[in-house]
């Protein structure tokens, strides 16, 4: 089975993705796009190389020119495309899905990804895949080495962060890229940013030795490296770098929630004005709270990359993320960006002489619980008007499934983007909270 979404299309290979399925939505996106060149990239996945060179050969014989930018993270290609006059472009990744998958994520003209439009007609469009005669003129093929050094050096340019004052508080860091695509981009930006390194996980490999999320338990490594070198931080990112993940000095994970609200409280410090920050609905109300402290707002947009940047386009928004270490700046470009992210974060960290923890702990403090429940085992609709039922004294708001809040608590029940099941978040002032109220969703079952 694909699974198809927002997110692009991801299942496991050969079986389901292989060089025919990349011929396929090779074919589907050169009908889709205006004309003018693509962008490829891809993860350090082994089945990566194979399906980068599949797509890459169709796209040329239907005569598109193609620049590979190679193992790259997302927010790179992104990057490039936006500052290109490229009709879009593809990333080979199957973002944050275990070793045996990959998939495709589709980037418009404009650096972002695909709109929820524009992923209907190119599914369409590979759903009836037509046949396409061989061009009369091959496309050409175009390598770009120096991707993510460009991207390095846009992020060292921002002006929402201050690297020099980066570069004097001569941070010891350690990164964790799970040997993805992060391995040689995240320690060359702190590099530039005048920081000392110490690597784990950054060999590019694609042998993804913990698991792929950068959550807590998969983290163990990376712990107990940030204590034994006495590091000031450690960082760690997807197969596809576009998340990111804070351990504090101590070894103890932030959780992904608070990567967004460490830089954003840095890029309030940092700008000095009154923001409008843009996340989505299962993200932690504590940068809500964080942004009232600072005089600014919070909008909300439905689950998914795409969702946050339209709503940031609506809006005008400079600023916005997700709560799975996903980082969004405007000022870099319009998409989730782990190498952004670690920038921002130092910055916080070098407005005042304290450790991350304190910084940290004087933040806002919720805790949020994770549960799911296979899609074959519940109907979907009844599981969510039985919470309706239970929690009457809530508010309601339907935009991506059920989401039930309260002032200072809440509990979100959506289909995954990615993955055939029912999520369910909760969040609260303390863990037993957020436990209790999904022990009440699931006793309802």
């Amino acid at each position: 089975m694909i699974i198809r979404s927002i997110s692009g299309v991801r299942a496991l290979t050969p079986s389901h993705i292989n060089i025919d399925s990349m011929c396929v939505y090779a074919r589907a996106l050169h009908t889709h796009l205006e004309e003018g060149l693509v962008f490829i990239g891809r993860d350090t996945r082994p089945s990566g190389e194979e399906l980068l060179e599949a797509f890459t050969n169709e796209l040329v014989r239907l005569g598109r020119d193609v620049i590979i930018c190679g193992i790259v993270p997302t927010p790179t290609v992104q990057f490039m495309i936006e500052r290109s006059e490229a009709a879009g472009g593809v990333i080979i990744t199957a973002s944050h899905n275990p070793i045996e998958w990959n998939g495709i994520k589709f980037v418009r003209s404009d650096g972002t990804f695909f709109m929820p439009e524009d992923c209907n007609n190119l599914f369409a469009l590979a759903d009836r895949d037509k046949p396409i005669k061989d061009s009369k003129q091959s496309g050409m093929v175009f390598p770009d080495q120096n991707s993510i050094l460009k991207h390095s050096i846009k992020i060292v340019e921002l002006s929402s962060i201050d690297a020099k004052a980066i570069r004097d508080s001569n941070f010891k860091v350690v990164i964790d890229a799970v040997n993805g695509a992060g391995s040689t981009a995240l320690p060359l930006l702190l590099e530039h940013l005048g920081c000392d390194i110490i690597k784990i996980y950054c060999d590019g490999s694609g042998q993804f030795d913990r698991g792929t999320e950068p959550l807590p338990d998969n983290l163990d490594k990376l712990k107990k490296s940030v204590i034994k070198n006495k590091a000031d931080v450690g960082f760690a990112v997807d197969p596809d770098a576009d998340r990111l993940a804070v351990v504090n000095e101590k070894g103890v994970p932030l959780g992904e929630e608070y990567t967004l609200v460490l830089a954003a409280e840095g890029y309030i410090r940092q700008k000095q004005s009154k923001e409008t920050f843009v996340t989505n609905l299962s993200t932690s109300l504590a940068l809500d709270k964080m942004a009232e402290r600072h005089g600014c707002s919070v909008e909300r947009a439905a689950v998914g990359e795409i969702n946050v940047v339209q709503k940031m386009l609506e809006i005008g928004s400079e600023f916005g993320g997700e709560g799975n270490g996903g980082v969004i700046l405007k000022e870099a470009h319009l998409g989730r960006d782990s190498l952004v992210g670690v920038a921002m974060v130092l910055n916080r960290m070098s407005q005042e002489k304290t450790p991350i923890s304190k910084i940290h702990k004087s933040l806002p403090q919720f805790y949020i619980v994770k549960d799911k429940i296979d899609l074959d085992k519940i109907d979907k609709d009844t599981m969510m008007n039985k919470a309706v039922s239970i929690f009457k004294d809530a508010k309601i708001d339907k935009t991506d499934g059920l989401k039930l809040s309260w002032d200072d608590r809440w509990i979100h029940l959506r289909g995954s983007n990615t993955e055939p099941i029912l999520r369910i978040y909760a969040e609260a002032p303390t863990k037993s909270e957020a436990h209790l109220l999904v022990d009440h969703i699931r006793t309802a079952i």
